[in-house]
């Protein structure tokens, strides 16, 4: 999952949805070094990630892109499932996705003293291009891929599997409705029992 599938799952709390955020930049064991709820966040991103990458729908969509793709399709799929969330956005939330995704940015800028400088350069640049409601143009999508694909150590060409995701589009909504529901559905149980 990418960023706006982790904000989602994070639930309607501000404090767990920056833990959803800043699961992608805090790496290795937490230690309370922030508060608890932003923690209990990031574990439930660990936990989203573990589940995601276990489930059968999300192994069948992998297996779509072809073995070639196989160590980098993970990285295109989590980006793709952000576009087919906000094309669907309506579907998962009853808030409109600019709504949501306005309320996230200035919640976080409450909380900039427990968010570290590379989410806040990430965070200020997708505040101001307004890169996740822009998640729903394919042209975007494309962009995405090719900017992280040139970060990788290696560079690879990621935005060459576009036309296999447009191609395949309808089997990989599926998917991702099989997989966003049941992670919902643990990400919810998760937060229940971390009050």
């Amino acid at each position: 999952m990418n960023y706006l599938a982790h904000l989602l799952l994070s639930g309607p709390d501000p404090d767990w949805q920056l833990g959803g955020l800043l699961g992608d930049f805090v790496k290795g064991p937490l230690k309370g070094e922030r508060p608890q709820p932003i923690e209990d966040g990031i574990r439930l991103h660990r936990r989203i990630d573990l589940l995601s990458d276990q489930h059968p729908a999300y192994r069948s969509a992998l297996a779509r892109l072809g073995p070639q793709w196989r160590r980098l399709g993970g990285i295109t799929l989590d980006i793709w499932f952000d576009h087919l969330l906000a094309s669907h956005w309506h579907q998962w939330s009853a808030e409109p996705l600019e709504t949501f995704v306005d309320n996230c940015w200035s919640n976080f800028r409450e909380r900039r003293q427990w968010i570290p400088e590379n989410a806040r350069a990430f965070i200020q640049r997708a505040e101001q291009f307004k890169l996740l409601p822009g998640y729903r143009e394919v042209e975007v999508i494309q962009r995405t891929l090719e900017r992280v694909g040139q970060r990788l150590r290696r560079p690879q060409p990621l935005a060459e599997m576009l036309p296999l995701l447009l191609a395949d589009r309808a089997a990989l909504e599926q998917d991702f409705h099989s997989l966003f529901t049941d992670l919902s559905q643990q990400a919810a149980l998760f937060r229940q029992h971390s009050i």
